[in-house]
């Protein structure tokens, strides 16, 4: 059986704000992730860098919550990506096709990891090595 555990209305409060934060981080790089995989699809990089602000600026706020782990893994996933791209970037200069592809690899990888984010928001866990 299940424990009920009556949660301060100041918690409350501030897990639904962070939540709500959390969604409109993880839309804005959805948007971001879905356009990178769909040939002809383009949004501005903007998106990203205000997703990344936004979980910058509030990643302190979640801090001792589960939601902390999602600022964390937006905040990892974007560097990432941005890392892997820059690596990569010699062989669009170089060679075409093989950038193409390693641009793909790395857009894939990256919608996945917010489509894993948001499937644990909805299910109010924490992602990735968290418990």
């Amino acid at each position: 059986m299940t424990e009920i555990i009556d949660v301060e209305p100041v918690d409350r409060e501030k897990t639904e704000s962070l939540k709500t934060i959390g969604w409109i981080s993880y839309i804005l790089h959805l948007v971001v992730a879905v356009a990178a995989v769909v040939p002809g699809a383009q949004v501005s990089l903007g998106l990203l860098i205000v997703a990344l602000i936004i979980d910058l600026v509030k990643r302190d706020d979640a801090a001792g919550t589960w939601q902390a782990s999602h600022f964390s893994w937006r905040i990892r996933s974007v560097i990432g990506a941005g890392v892997l791209y820059l690596l990569t970037l010699p062989l669009w200069l170089l060679f075409l096709v093989p950038g193409w592809i390693a641009w793909c690899v790395i857009s894939i990888w990256f919608l996945y990891r917010i489509v894993r984010g948001m499937v644990a928001m909805n299910d109010g866990r924490a992602v990735g090595n968290h418990p």
